[in-house]
């Protein structure tokens, strides 16, 4: 196959996957111990989880998106 027909280049594939790595980030920010039955975990609604890692993942999915619209200047 010729490498001029590929939909994406080199730098598209590092964006992409920079992208995806910062998605996982703000997912796994974005986890926490949760509650049980028994005990009630505040945790859940702490700064990390409920401003930051939407943000963090908010940015990765805007990247990706980047990743596959950039066009290279070749």
């Amino acid at each position: 196959m010729d490498k001029k027909n590929l939909a994406f280049g080199k730098t598209n594939f590092i964006l992409l996957a920079v992208g995806i790595a910062i998605v996982i980030i703000g997912l796994i920010l974005m986890s926490s111990s949760g509650s049980t039955a028994e005990a009630f975990n505040d945790d859940i609604f702490s700064t990390r989880c409920i401003k930051v890692a939407p943000a963090v993942t908010f940015a990765g999915f805007v990247s990706i998106i980047f990743a596959i619209v950039y066009k290279s200047k070749k």
